[in-house]
């Protein structure tokens, strides 16, 4: 298994510096996962046209989503079972180390980060920065496609990570849940929706939204402010994250566990899942 040096902070976040000292490595699987979601073919084009060295490309609806139904959000969980065969031919083994990065502050990246780890793989980063870090240190890039490659991915899924609508309900109201929303502050509030067919949130969530985790350039903020910002829901026995269908959500998630929440799930439908019983 790849040991981390003494530049990380912790395990799930690695520095461009670092993974380009280590780009040979076998053990380690970067994964391209720039997306648009007004755009879905523009992050498969910006990874033709050019990627870190290496670097294989999973695609948000394609690869980390499941095909869309009535209900459910729109990008239902991936079949685990699907996901580890796309992921054992990228090479990926329990003792792979697997990089991910994007261009959106982590937006694509975290789902992929949060879906290894529900399917039982915590060996698992992201690139600080993401593909602008790479590129203003001059690294490696190439226009090709690796050839695939043979792991071994076993599945060992953390179903208790998930929650579904009934479920939320269920949790509404009582004091030790916390029901947080990770979308912008004036989709929360139901000033803008650009997306959905309703405007809103959950009756009786919060609002924390997702960009907080990052600066502008995409840098993972100290692990002071990723601390302070769940400091009102330490005492929480439960913390439920949505968001518009579970995509950006998994920033929040990814803060929360650099600051030692354990006891955060994800409601995956979110609030396309949530108003499509409303139309």
């Amino acid at each position: 298994m790849v040991m981390f040096n003494s530049y990380e902070k912790n395990q799930w976040l690695v520095s461009s510096e670092w993974l380009s000292q280590r780009l040979n490595d076998p053990q380690i699987a970067i994964v391209d996962c720039r997306f648009q979601l007004a755009d879905p073919q523009w992050g498969y084009r910006q990874y033709l046209a050019s990627h870190i060295r290496g670097a294989y490309y999973l695609d948000l609806e394609k690869d980390l989503s499941a095909p869309i139904e009535k209900h459910g959000g729109r990008h239902p969980l991936p079949a685990p079972q699907l996901l580890a065969e796309k992921l054992s031919a990228l090479g990926i083994s329990q003792e792979t180390l697997v990089v991910a990065y994007d261009d959106a502050r982590f937006a694509f990246a975290a789902r992929l980060w949060w879906l290894l780890r529900y399917l039982g793989h915590e060996n698992v980063a992201l690139l600080d920065g993401g593909w602008s870090s790479w590129v203003e240190g001059g690294y490696p890039v190439a226009d090709t496609i690796p050839a695939p490659k043979w792991g071994n991915f076993v599945v060992d899924l953390q179903s208790d990570w998930i929650v579904d609508r009934d479920t939320v309900k269920s949790r509404q109201g009582l004091p030790s849940v916390v029901l947080l929303d990770s979308r912008d502050s004036d989709r929360y509030r139901g000033e803008r929706e650009p997306i959905d067919p309703i405007a809103g949130h959950i009756p009786g969530a919060v609002n924390s939204p997702w960009q907080r985790v990052c600066d502008e350039r995409g840098y993972c903020l100290p692990l002071s402010v990723q601390q302070q910002l769940w400091t009102n829901y330490q005492q929480a026995d439960e913390i439920i994250v949505y968001c518009g269908s579970g995509v950006t959500a998994c920033v929040n998630l990814f803060s929360m566990k650099l600051a030692g929440i354990d006891k955060a799930k994800l409601y995956p439908g979110g609030w396309s899942d949530w108003c499509s019983y409303l139309t």
